[in-house]
């Protein structure tokens, strides 16, 4: 395995070596996921260990599936789904089998780190 993002002192993601993108290639692709992240998630929900659910706004939907696509074409474990949400978001749910976890975890992670905090009542 290979770690190809990192942010601070936590690891953001590990590519197994199943993944067929080249290791130049790999920090590209951990930055296209954190630029979706920081300009259009909205809402991280992870109902099993195996799935997450990132809700995005739903202008990026187009660039969103592009990413899936590509990131499902050279790391065939990940399954990606659209469904429309609320009006204005959409929802990308990523799911992995079990061997593939970790890999899941990461990118977990690396959503919540670009998640907004929600402002603290006073």
């Amino acid at each position: 395995m290979e770690v190809v993002g990192m942010l601070g002192e936590n690891l953001m993601w590990v590519a197994p070596q199943v993944c067929t993108l080249s290791t130049e290639q790999q920090p590209w692709r951990v930055g296209e996921f954190a630029l979706l992240f920081a300009t259009a998630l909205r809402k991280i929900e992870r109902s099993a260990p195996t799935l997450l659910r990132l809700e995005l706004d739903a202008a990026a939907t187009a660039s969103a599936q592009d990413l899936a696509a590509r990131e499902s074409s050279c790391c065939a474990f990940f399954s990606f789904t659209f469904t429309p949400a609320e009006p204005g978001a959409v929802f990308m749910d990523i799911q992995v089998p079990p061997a593939h976890i970790t890999v899941l975890d990461g990118l977990a992670a690396q959503a919540a780190a670009a998640q907004p905090t929600a402002p603290s009542g006073g």
